[in-house]
């Protein structure tokens, strides 16, 4: 039973006494019990046992009294079911064998049942969902950023067989995103049913599009998957990182609440957004390697433009880095929501006087 609800009463801007924290990344390598089960399991492997996934997804909610939980798992594990193998290679990250980059091989792309073929993460998230005292946020890639893994077959920085597909061949294209459009919906609405709470589609690359592009190869498609997804009521967040001149027509795509990276001032998002949805974000992860005096400036600089409108979130503008110390992430979010809940309160004094 969730009994703090302050992450998803700031997703829906309503009022709150402090602001909500949690991270991106917020399991993972940085933690020395994860680096510890990680001698024994692959990522994969950990997402594929229900009761250790859980078990990993919970230990940050247990050391760092953050307000939400984030599924463990990885944006490519319904790609597989789609009948594209994969590997996750050390410091590398997805490697595909045999890339997507044919009509043929969009076709052969299998749909994907997430009750038959992810039965894992489902138990996963219903074990969790009988485990925790706050929100459970489900995750998705998002498809420019799972269309470019397919295609490219690997990491890339350019993204340059992508975008080839996208001027030469864009009906291809097109189909690829439909394909994609509906593994999500399929996949997100089968996490909420198991009892997620909220979502987040993390298009990590999509930030390498020109406006242009984006409006045409993307917007139409993440139109479509919030679409498919507002019924389900819950808050529907869309996130990718070097998005600044992408965040005007963000607010087109149908999100609840949209997540910036480091790069973007808090000041600067909110204009370009407007103010009927929430914010997300946005210290950068590195600062997290720097003096504590310096963290709290950060810090204290994002939450005192975050409160200045309804619904905001206090959340790293990246994944959490594996050289982070635990005892500093449990610094800062005691500092937030302290520091955050005691200039709520002088606003709200300042407007009764």
């Amino acid at each position: 039973m969730i009994e703090n609800d302050l992450f998803l009463r700031a997703c829906r801007r309503q009022p709150v006494d402090r602001l909500p924290v949690w991270y991106m990344r917020q399991a993972g390598r940085y933690q020395p019990e994860y680096r510890r089960i990680k001698e024994r399991y692959s990522l994969v492997g950990i997402c594929e046992q229900p009761e250790l996934c859980a078990q990993v997804t919970m230990l940050p909610v247990q050391q760092l009294g953050v307000d939400a939980a984030i599924l463990f798992s990885d944006i490519m594990i319904p790609v597989g079911a789609m009948g594209v193998p994969f590997d996750i290679e050390a410091d590398r990250g997805p490697v595909i064998h045999r890339p997507v980059r044919t009509q043929d091989d969009v076709r052969r792309l299998a749909e994907v049942d997430p009750e038959s073929d992810l039965p894992h993460v489902l138990e996963t998230i219903r074990l969790l969902r009988d485990q925790l005292t706050i929100p459970l946020i489900g995750f998705a890639g998002g498809p420019f950023t799972l269309a470019s893994y397919m295609i490219e077959g690997a990491p890339s920085r350019e993204h340059l067989l992508t975008k080839g597909m996208m001027y030469r061949d864009p009906q291809t294209w097109r189909q690829l995103m439909d394909r994609l459009a509906s593994m999500i919906v399929a996949y997100m609405r089968a996490q909420v049913h198991a009892g997620a709470s909220a979502i987040q589609i993390f298009d990590s690359w999509v930030g390498c599009l020109s406006p242009e592009d984006f409006r045409d190869y993307v917007l139409p498609t993440m139109q479509t998957i919030f679409a498919g997804l507002k019924d389900l009521r819950v808050p529907l967040i869309y996130f990718g990182v070097t998005t600044a001149d992408l965040l005007p027509m963000w607010r087109e795509t149908g999100a609840d609440v949209i997540g910036i990276d480091w790069r973007t001032p808090v000041h600067t998002a909110r204009a370009r957004v407007g103010n009927d949805v929430a914010l997300q974000g946005n210290l950068d992860p590195a600062v997290l390697l720097g003096p504590w005096p310096e963290v709290e400036r950060r810090a204290r600089v994002i939450v005192d433009a975050g409160i200045q409108q309804p619904g905001f979130i206090f959340n790293l503008g990246h994944g959490v880095l594996k050289m982070v110390e635990v005892d500093q992430l449990q610094r800062l979010t005691r500092f937030v929501h302290e520091y955050s809940e005691q200039k709520l309160a002088e606003r709200r004094e300042g407007k009764s006087s």
